[in-house]
Formats: structure tokens, sequence, C-alpha cells
């Protein structure tokens, strides 16, 4: 028995030793793999004379850089997917119009459609510059959305397959509304808010949308439906009025249509587009491929041969507010109040910092964190400028941390505005009720319980929640009116939770010039009186390697990853319901404004 025992503890020592070998081999081996990469990464790629640049629409790109620590989780997920952010990619595209071994540019792929129409219009500029100086876009795609041609529209040849259809059929947004399920299954729900187009909280108490709501909806469709018409128009020498007849009379056009109606030039498939490239790249048609480099290989090309990328001790600091505004930290892909005043803060210390620009991709969130940063962005305002660029969403609590700023720069179909406020109040005593359980309450005050969620608010209650919200709806007519030098009535008219696009903006005085990210770095400098001795210093900066190997983001971040992937296929009708559902829940998990107090856009306006 004994010599059993210990042949049996002998043996779980040796495969606890092997196991923990094993394991530090093979976590060794993955780190040396991981420094491997980042090593090769680290050399600057190899442009070849005659090269086209290959711009491929499925790629991610995102306001902010890419986080390059999260190389291992992606390595790990199995989840490959080109990210680069959307000034590295104008930055790229003005590079390589420079550049006399990239002889043009080539647009194919499928879009992700993360991407909204402010972003769109920044690239779609690049391209334009970048095809003025005498280099060749040719785009091609099986099938090509509204989204995906008003970007390659530009191009000097679009080309469609033969098998392949276009849509133009206008723009449309659909809102998600709960309201009918919370009633279901007993969750009740009670809203404050002040402002009569606040829509954010009509999915929780109506099935459809209110007049308002429709309203200030149909105006955002027409301003950005508009521009798409005017824009596109314009690169295809087509009238905006033919454009609104084919949209209201055939809306999916075969390949066929789309050539004679001008919307292409060639119908043609991938392989004699190939042949194509390489003839523009000196190759000859036996060859396998022709000369070419991505674009997210040629972000990586140094740029300060080709004017751009200029070093400098003198910096310009981009500050990238893109995501939820929630109280605390937030995490990754979220606005934390704290997080960005410390931010402030430290650039505001910084002599070497020079000059600000506040690049807003937000639909808002806490009203609460919207202040604390705005209160360090005052401060920063009054030692160094403050540019705001608003990217495809600035509005509610994105406006609110705009209104103090020495100028706001915005796209022309930029979603700005929404000066509204509003709680939402959700109690589960129906659904307890439902399934039998019930809740008591002992308190040594008549509003101790205010915070619970087991009851719905009483009419008192509801009374206080509609004072504290009175009072934040007034605070923020009275920043807007003092950042933006306008009476306070007049922000009152054009408050109310209304939200406009960046032309509607203004021209009511909102916004100060139309523009985007490179136009407003440009008027940082001139206000820092920089001259061309500038570098732009990005924030906020990632957590280290170390950090999201052993901490907490790393479980969060492999969890996002898992949704990630479990939703990559979505592009069935039904499922891109469900995933709209889930991201209406997930808004839900990032209210967590200590008073219960938001200034968000309504929760689904998205435009499809």
């Amino acid at each position: 028995m004994n010599n059993f025992l210990k042949q049996t503890f002998a043996s779980l020592i040796g495969s606890l030793l092997g196991l923990t070998i094993f394991s530090g081999i093979g976590f060794l081996g993955l780190l040396v793999l991981v420094i491997l990469a980042a090593n090769s990464e680290s050399k600057a790629p190899v442009v070849k004379d005659k090269s086209v640049m290959l711009f491929d629409l499925g790629m991610k790109i995102t306001d902010s850089k890419p986080d390059d620590s999260k190389f291992l989780e992606k390595t790990l997920s199995g989840v490959e997917e080109d990210e680069i952010s959307l000034r590295k990619v104008v930055e790229s595209i003005d590079k390589a119009s420079n550049d006399k071994r990239i002889v043009g540019i080539y647009i194919s792929g499928n879009s992700r459609g993360g991407v909204g129409y402010a972003s769109l219009k920044e690239i779609r500029e690049a391209l334009e510059r970048f095809r003025a100086r005498g280099k060749k876009i040719i785009a091609y795609n099986t099938n090509w959305s509204e989204q995906e041609y008003y970007l390659s529209s530009v191009a000097n040849q679009v080309i469609i397959n033969p098998v392949g259809a276009m849509e133009v059929n206008g723009l449309s947004s659909q809102p998600m509304f709960l309201t009918g399920a919370l009633k279901k299954y007993g969750i009740g729900v009670q809203v404050i808010r002040v402002g009569k187009f606040k829509g954010a909280v009509e999915p929780f108490v109506l099935d459809k949308l209110s007049p308002e709501n429709r309203e200030q909806t149909q105006k955002l469709l027409d301003d950005v439906w508009g521009k798409w018409r005017t824009d596109v128009g314009k690169s295809r020498q087509i009238p905006a009025d033919k454009l609104q007849a084919i949209a209201d009379s055939q809306a999916i056009l075969e390949a066929s249509q789309a050539k004679s109606n001008g919307l292409v030039d060639q119908v043609a498939y991938q392989d004699q587009v190939i042949n194509d490239l390489k003839k523009l790249t000196g190759k000859n048609v036996k060859d396998k491929t022709y000369e070419k480099i991505s674009l997210v290989e040629y972000a990586e090309v140094p740029g300060k041969p080709l004017g751009v990328n200029q070093e400098s001790d003198n910096k310009i600091a981009v500050v990238y507010a893109e995501g939820e505004i929630v109280d605390g930290r937030g995490d990754d892909g979220e606005i934390g109040g704290d997080r960005y005043a410390k931010i402030f803060s430290k650039i505001r210390q910084d002599k070497n910092i020079k000059s600000v620009i506040l690049r807003i991709n937000s639909p808002g969130g806490s009203a609460t964190a919207s202040e604390i940063m705005q209160r360090e962005i005052k401060l920063t305002r009054q030692v160094k400028p403050v540019i705001v660029s608003m990217g495809d969403v600035a509005a509610s609590g994105g406006y609110w941390i705009a209104t103090d700023s020495n100028r706001i720069f915005a796209e022309s179909n930029t979603i700005t505005g929404s000066i509204g406020v509003f709680g939402l109040l959700l109690n589960g005593q129906e659904l307890g009720k439902n399934n039998g359980i019930t809740w008591d309450s002992v308190k040594t005050a008549q509003y101790a319980d205010t915070q619970t969620a087991a009851r719905p608010k009483s009419a008192q209650e509801i009374a206080l929640y509609q004072r504290s919200v009175n009072r934040i709806y007034y605070m923020f007519l009275q920043k807007v009116a003092q950042g933006r030098k306008l009476p306070i009535q007049k922000v009152a008219e054009i408050a109310q939770g209304r939200v406009w696009s960046g032309a509607a903006a203004k021209e009511i005085g909102l916004v100060d010039d139309i523009g985007g990210l490179d136009v407003a770095i440009k008027y940082a400098a001139k206000e820092a009186k920089l001259g061309n001795d500038w570098e732009i210093e990005e924030y906020p900066e990632f957590n280290s390697f170390t950090e999201r190997l052993f901490g907490k983001d790393l479980d969060k971040n492999q969890a996002k990853l898992r949704i990630i992937k479990s939703t990559s296929s979505g592009n069935h009708p039904m499922m891109k319901e469900v995933i709209k559902l889930q991201e209406e829940l997930n808004i839900l998990q990032k209210m967590n404004d200590p008073q219960g107090v938001y200034t968000r856009l309504p929760f689904n306006l998205k435009i499809e």
C-alpha cells in the first residue's frame, strides 16, 4: 500500500513537473514567436518600382490607432483582421501620391460596414488628391453597396463582375423597439427626459418612432443622401436627379444596367482586371501577378522623404475620443471620463505639446463623465489651443465635450447635435412576481431606497429625477451658449435633443467649418504658430504587453473577440437583427452614470 502511494505520488509529481516544463517551454516559445513577429514587423517594407497600392475594403478602419499589444490575443483567437487608423489611411494615400514608385491604387473587396460616411468622405478626398497627381485608381467588385461605391466612384475605372449587381436604393434607418418584449417579461420602464427630439428612450417606451424623432431622422437621412448624390454625381458626371430616379425605379442594378447608366466603366472578371494591373505595373500577361503592396504594409513606409511624418520637438496632440462615454476609467473602446481627464491634464502640463486636436467619434453617454472631461478640456484651452475634429458621429455627450474649444470642424455628413438629457429607470417588480419573487424594505428615511430596481419609482421620486435632468439640461444649454457664443434662447430652439448633419449644424452655428482631421490638424498648427515645424503625438496610450497578457483586459478582450468571431458572418438579414439586439443590450450595460442621467444619441440610429 505504501509503495502504491509512493508510486502514485511520484507519478503525480512527475506529471506536474512535466506539465510545468512543457508549459514553460510553450510559453517561452510563444514569447519568442511574438518577439520575432514584432521584430519582423519593425522592418520597413520594400516598395518596388511601378507598384500598385492595394486598398482592401474589408480592412477595419478606426479613428484611433490600432493597439499593437493585441497581437497575441489575435494569434490565440484565430481572428485575422487588418486594422488601421483613418489618419494612417489618409496619410498613406497622400504619401503614395508623392511616391514615384507607386503608379496606382487598386480598390477591391467588400466593406465590413463599420465606417460611416464622414470617414469615407475623408478617404475619398485623399483619393481625389491622388488622382489629381496624374495617378490611376482602379476599383473592382462583384457587388457594390452604396457605401463602397461612394468611396470608389472617384476611381478612373470602376469595374463590376458580370454576375454582380449594384445597390442604388437610397438610405434608411430601421430602429429596433424593445417595449413589447420588456412588457411581456415584466420589466418596468420609467423615463425622464428634456427635449422633444430626445429619441434615445423611445425603444423602451414606444413601438414606433415618435413624429419628432421621425422628422429629425428623415432630415438627417436626406442630408447624407443628398451629399452622396452630389459627390457621386460629380465624380461620375451623372446628374443628382438621375441618381434619385435610379434609386426610386431600379434600386438594384445588374452589371449591364450599371454600365448603361454610367455608374461603372467596364463589366469584367477579376482575372481580366488583374491583367490590366499587370500592364500598369510593367508586367507580362504571363506573369503570375502584378507588382503590389497593401495599404496596411505601405503605411509602415517612412513618410519623411515623401513629405509626411515630419519630426519635431513641437508636438500636436491628437486625442481620440471614440466609443461610449462612461463614468470611471472605462475599458478599451470606451471613453472613460476619469481616464480622459487625466490625459488632458497630462497634455496641459507638457510644454512640448503646443496644440491639441480632440477627435470625437462618439454618440455620448454619461453626463457626469462628459462634464469631468469637459472641465479638463476647458483648463487645457486656457494654456494652448484645443481644436475639435468630428468624425462619423459627435453627438449629445460627444457634443458636450466639444463645446469649450477654439474651433469645431465636422464633415457635412457627420451626425452631431442631440443637445438633450434623459434618465432611464428599469424595475423588475412584475418580473419577480411572475416568478414568485417579492421584495420588502426597511429604511431610515423616505428616499433611502430610491435606487432600488425592485419597484417602480413613486411620483415624488420621479420629481427628484426630473429635477436632476432639468439641471443637467440647463447646464448643457449654458455650455453650448458660452462655447459657441450664441444667445441661450437660440440654443434652446436648436437643442431639444435634435440630431443634425454637419452641414446643417454649420448653418445654425453648432459647427465652425466643414473639413476632416487633416484640415483640423493644419488649423491647429496655424493657431499655435508652428509653421511646418511640428509632429503628431497620439493619445490615449495603450497598456503594456505584460498588462495585456496578465491583466484583466486579456479576459475581457478575448470575450470580445469571441463575440466578433461568432458574429463575423452576420451578413444574413436575420443575423443582422440579432447583432442589432446584442448591441442594444451592450449599450444598456455601459450606462453607469452615478446620477442615472445621460446625454446620448437615439440608441439605434444607424444609416443603412
